[in-house]
Formats: structure tokens, C-alpha cells, sequence
């Protein structure tokens, strides 16, 4: 049993080596003393989590998160934007070509409808190409539709209100997107926060939609997407050099204790553990493994961290032979109007209800300029598995591979070329599943840690929702925690 000496100076452990747990190191060095010890921690023998950048057919592309939102609910940059700058990648930030996306519907790509929130209308004559919203549902009833403590799941709120169609053509398919999760299992308050609380205010939902959107205003020409020039990979490397912490890669911390000083991590092998004491801990591992640790601290905290489950799915990414989009049939709007190319598509989703294989899929040369091949080569990335079909992934890859092409040619067209390269990449328990009540036993928990054991901090997607920049600001928001604790800082 190797137990590791402390150093002078105060002596912080982050656990897990994903984007949250690298902005929480930046932003640990930032506002710690110099003479700080940092230290990630991470299983894997990589860092980054979900954010890998890799290559297919001599281009760069992403097996995980491909982009992040430029600006923050408030208006201002996102937090990933902000990271991204203060590790000196502000002029490596591009923007999408094209955010123009369509939607699956009868076998056919239409236009995804402009107004809504996460596929939620404001105005149901926007979404009537491709669902037919029952209108006379959403009366006012004289008083708000939520109560203060109520947080319905996303699809019942809507199926009330607006009926099936919209939630099965508009809204399931944007959160499967997004969570791979299904909107009548998903929490309203912890996928929706804006929309919830415009709900708790205004008596009919396409009143809380418009409120919402009201409520954090894009300007005109504003971007919506940002990633980062060479791959999102650069941002996880530049963070963990910004945070000059010991990266500490391949080191599963399997135990967590309370001791008289902070911590004490048990490491490594069970035959040849590592101690080491630390002042501090930021706990940025994913709900369960975080569970695990919490429950030899407080058996109380890890039952609630670990009641969050997790969906799978697989990123199956292409190259086609130049052409393979331009020649496709794309769909058309009403009467004819307004038809589709998918060349000048960036993506489109696809409703559970088509029965396909594949929900969503993302053509990275049309919606990025600087991914663009001489050669017209086209990269797209269809995505597969949504929460409770885990066992569609239980297939060979290039079985995988096939049954991704043979969906593709049905929407955009028989012709489609075979790939001339391809890469799976499996994601198991990757995306949380926020069920009613969420953010409440999130509250409940990190309040008792705040009580019982201050010096530990949680943070990550399993707590605060998906997406770079929220895991980054989670990150950032457990560091402050932390520096608030130990009451010192850099003056």
C-alpha cells in the first residue's frame, strides 16, 4: 500500500478528466494560490470524456459533442465560449455554414419549423407542415399552468396542451437529439428550465413558449453554434495546459473518506492501492460511479445521486463518394414551395414514429465550411439508440454501418452511394435521463454535502443537464464552491 506524502500548500483532487473537471481546474488555478496542487483524476487512458475528435477518411471529425452554444441564457457567451478564450482559443472558434435542419417526416424531409422552444410552438401555424397541433386544448384557464413545485414531464405537458402530433413529430425527436431520452420521461424543469418557469407564470403554453423565448433573446445574425477549428479535442487539451494540473490518466479512485484534513482517495489496483490526502474534492464522474464513491461517505447522498439512469448510443460516422447529397431528393414544403436540398441541410431529425433505425443525422461538410473536402468528399454522422432500445446497439459495426446506410437511402434517395469509409463509435450509458423531480434531489444532495462534508463538491452533466457549456459552467460553479470553502484565494 503505497500512502503518498502531502506537499506544502493546499492540495485539490478532481475526479474525472472530462470537460467539467478540466474547467474546474482552470478555474482552481485561476483563483487558488500559486502554490496549489492540482490533480485530475481519470480512469481512462483519455481525457475528454465525450468530447473526442478523431479522423475518417483523412478528415478531421467528431466521435463525440460536435459543437456548443455561443451564448448563455442571459445573452452573454456561453461558458464554453469563455473557457475557450481564456485558454487561447478565440480565434479558432467557427461557426456553422448553414443552421438550416429538417425533420423526417412520411418518409419525406420537410423544413423544421422556425419559433419553437426544443420543438415547443409559439405559434402553431409555424409547425402546421409537419403536425397538427390541437388548438383548442391550450385555453386559458384564468391561472398559471404549473404550480410552483410542479415539474411534469415534458411530453405530458404538451400532450395536454397541444396534442400527440406535436409531440411525436416536433418535440420527441429534438430531446432524442439531444438526450436520447423520450419526452414523456424526461423532466420539464431540468431539459426546459426557461419553459418551466414561463409556465409557472402564464395560463397557456404557447404563451410560455413566447414568454421564454422573450426571456433569452438571440440578436439578428447571431450564430447559434460555435466548435472549435481542428476539432473540440484542442479545447480539452488547452484546458488541461491552462489548469497546469497532474494529469493523472488510467487512475480509478475507487474509494473517496472523510478525514481531519479534507480527503483520503484510495487508487489504483486493489493490490497495490494508492493513498493520497488532498485539502479538497471536485467529484466530476458521471452519476453512477459518483454514486458508488458517495455511498461509503453518506448512504443517503449516493441513493440520491444514483437514482439517474443513463441512455446508450452510437455515433455512426461516413464518408460518401462526391455528390452523394447534391443528387439526393431532399423534400418539399407546402404545395410544392420551399424545396429541400439536403446538400444545404446541416442535419435533420427523425421522429420515433418513422420506425427507422437512426434518429438524427448531421452533415458535417454542408454545415461546416472549413470541413469541406477538394475532392467533395461528404462526411455526415447519423446517430442510434434511444433510451430503453439499448439492444438495437447490440449489433456487429458493420452491421451498424449497413443498417445506417439502408435508412439514409430511404431519405435521401435508393441511389446513395456505398461509404467509402466509416467508423462506429459507442457511447454505453452516455446521456442522462432527468426524471421528474430531478433538480430537487440534486438540491437535496448537494445540501447535505454542504452540511456534512463541504469540502466536496459535485458536478457534471448528471447534475446540471447536457452540453458543453453547462458542463463547464458546473464545473466552474463546484470549483467556487471549493475556493469558498477553504477561504483563501488569490488577491
Amino acid at each position: 500500500m503505497n500512502d503518498t506524502t502531502r506537499d506544502a500548500g493546499l492540495r485539490i483532487a478532481v475526479v474525472g478528466g472530462g470537460i467539467t473537471g478540466l474547467a474546474a481546474a482552470v478555474r482552481l488555478r485561476d483563483r487558488l494560490p500559486p502554490d496549489t496542487t492540482i490533480t485530475v483524476y481519470e480512469q481512462s487512458g483519455d481525457l475528454g470524456g465525450k468530447l473526442r475528435t478523431g479522423s475518417l477518411a483523412g478528415s478531421t471529425v467528431e466521435f463525440g459533442a460536435e459543437a456548443f452554444l455561443v451564448r448563455d441564457p442571459a445573452g452573454g457567451n456561453s461558458a464554453a465560449v469563455a473557457l475557450a478564450r481564456r485558454v487561447g482559443l478565440a480565434d479558432e472558434l467557427v461557426n456553422p455554414a448553414t443552421g438550416r435542419a429538417a425533420l423526417a417526416i412520411g418518409g419525406e424531409l420537410r423544413p423544421m419549423p422556425p419559433g419553437t422552444l426544443v420543438g415547443v410552438p409559439g405559434n402553431l401555424e409555424s409547425v402546421a407542415t409537419v403536425a397538427r397541433p390541437a388548438a383548442e386544448r391550450d385555453r386559458d384557464g384564468g391561472g398559471p399552468l404549473l404550480g410552483p413545485d410542479e415539474d411534469p414531464t415534458v411530453g405530458d405537458l404538451v400532450r395536454r396542451r397541444l396534442g400527440d402530433e406535436v409531440v411525436d413529430r416536433l418535440v420527441d425527436p429534438m430531446l432524442g437529439g439531444v438526450y436520447a431520452g423520450r419526452a414523456d420521461e424526461l423532466s420539464l424543469a431540468a431539459t426546459m428550465p426557461g419553459l418551466a418557469r414561463a409556465a409557472r407564470t402564464e395560463p397557456t403554453l404557447t404563451g410560455a413558449v413566447r414568454a421564454a423565448l422573450a426571456a433569452a433573446p438571440r440578436p439578428a445574425g447571431t450564430p447559434v453554434f460555435a466548435t472549435v477549428r481542428g476539432g473540440v479535442s484542442r479545447l480539452v487539451a488547452a484546458a488541461a495546459e491552462a489548469s497546469r494540473a497532474q494529469i493523472r490518466l488510467n487512475a480509478a479512485v475507487r474509494e473517496l473518506a472523510p478525514v481531519p484534513t479534507g480527503w483520503r482517495l484510495v487508487i489504483g489496483p486493489t493490490r497495490d492501492p494508492e493513498l493520497v490526502e488532498v485539502d479538497a474534492v471536485v467529484l466530476a464522474l458521471p452519476a453512477r460511479p459518483a454514486a458508488r464513491l458517495l455511498a461509503g461517505v453518506d448512504v443517503a447522498i449516493g441513493a440520491l445521486v444514483g437514482r439517474l439512469d443513463y441512455a446508450s448510443v452510437a455515433l455512426v460516422s461516413l464518408a460518401l463518394p462526391d455528390g452523394a447529397l447534391s443528387a439526393a431528393p431532399g423534400g418539399a414544403g407546402p404545395a410544392g414551395a420551399d424545396r429541400l436540398v439536403p446538400a444545404e441541410l446541416s442535419g435533420f431529425l427523425v421522429p420515433a414514429t418513422e420506425g427507422t433505425l437512426i434518429k438524427a443525422a448531421t452533415f458535417f461538410t454542408s454545415k461546416w465550411a472549413h470541413l469541406r473536402r477538394p475532392d467533395g468528399t461528404v462526411l455526415l454522422r447519423a446517430s442510434v439508440g434511444r433510451y430503453g432500445e439499448e439492444h438495437l446497439l447490440q449489433r456487429a459495426d458493420d452491421e451498424l454501418i449497413s443498417a445506417v446506410h439502408r435508412d439514409l437511402a430511404t431519405l435521401l434517395g435508393p441511389d446513395l452511394p456505398e461509404p467509402v469509409a466509416a467508423h462506429v463509435q459507442r457511447w454505453g450509458g452516455a446521456l442522462p435521463q432527468y426524471a421528474p423531480g430531478h433538480l430537487d434531489r440534486v438540491g437535496a444532495a448537494r445540501a447535505a454535502l454542504r452540511t456534512a462534508h463541504p469540502r466536496l463538491a459535485l458536478a457534471g452533466a448528471g447534475y446540471d443537464g447536457v452540453g458543453i457549456p453547462i458542463c463547464v459552467r458546473s464545473g466552474e460553479t463546484a470549483a467556487e464552491e471549493i475556493i469558498k470553502v477553504l477561504g483563501v484565494s488569490r488577491t
